[in-house]
């Protein structure tokens, strides 16, 4: 039985839709409601998409393109330095996925304590291993990857001596809960003998979570918005603000259900066997 404190994650990600009152507010969410962290995303745009696919045709709030869309959705160096503040001021930690060297490099004018690689990014080697190089704790989502795929980023891990914790993930957006596959969390564990956590897309609040929780998961990572019905792809998977409380609790409270696994006789019982128990020898 796993008696370490869960490890519980608000994925941000691109939900502020490029506004830091927005961020802010969630951060400010995610701190009331007992989440150890929040988490964005940063691309550099160009780099990430082809030149061809940002021209594409693209309605949004920032125009009419691709790249007005990703473009938008973009906190530039001044967001996230009052971010960095504003997390230090809240108390609560905040880190990064990064989705191209850049953007790795550009986190780096920031002291975080962790990284992420975001499943897209498993087939990225290039970032993958600058991400180890910095020997920070690296969360690892292994949505869209086969374990052969997953094989590969583990063992540049295990050779650059970084510490890493990978999540089981589906990137279905939102995720059916039929379709969560949460006992990979075992099926992870017991290949890579490593701590396996949960990143969820699913559109239900809690009853996936919790099975992570139960299987062991060590660490949950889920996308918060302030309203499912905003602009943007990751909102419908999101919690919504309303929730977020209930949510943490919830998980939080799985942990005193699970026990420790030891089989003794409480207090309790024992006032309860004085009355009831018969020995008859």
């Amino acid at each position: 039985m796993q008696e370490k404190k869960i490890f519980l994650i608000a994925e941000i990600g691109i939900n502020h839709n490029g506004d830091i009152n927005i961020a802010k507010k969630l951060i400010d969410l995610a701190s009331e409601a007992g989440f150890d962290a929040v988490k964005f995303q940063k691309r550099t745009v160009n780099k990430v998409y082809s030149e061809k696919y940002l021209k594409l045709y693209r309605e949004s709030p920032w125009g009419n393109t691709q790249k007005a869309q990703k473009e938008g959705l973009e906190l530039g160096e001044s967001e996230y330095q009052e971010i960095d503040k504003y997390c230090k001021a809240k108390k609560i930690i905040w880190f990064a996925s990064s989705w191209d060297l850049d953007s790795q490099i550009f986190l780096r004018k920031f002291d975080l304590k962790l990284n992420k690689i975001a499943s897209p990014m498993l087939g990225n080697l290039p970032l993958i291993k600058m991400v180890a190089d910095e020997k920070k704790k690296t969360f690892i989502s292994t949505g869209m990857s086969s374990l052969e795929e997953i094989d590969k980023v583990v063992n540049i891990f295990l050779q650059k001596n970084c510490p890493f914790e990978l999540m089981h993930c589906n990137s279905t957006y939102p995720l059916p809960d039929d379709e969560a596959n949460i006992s990979c969390i075992l099926t992870l564990k017991e290949r890579y003998n490593c701590e396996v956590g949960y990143s969820g897309h699913e559109s239900s609040l809690i009853v996936v979570s919790t099975i992570a929780t139960a299987l062991g998961a060590t660490s949950i990572e889920r996308h918060i918005t302030l309203d499912r019905t905003m602009y943007g792809t990751d909102q419908a998977a999101s919690i919504q603000a309303n929730s977020l409380k209930n949510f943490v609790s919830t998980i939080r409270k799985v942990h005193k259900i699970l026990g420790d696994g030891r089989k003794k006789i409480s207090d309790k019982e024992m006032t309860a066997r004085k009355k009831l128990r018969v020995d008859i020898k």
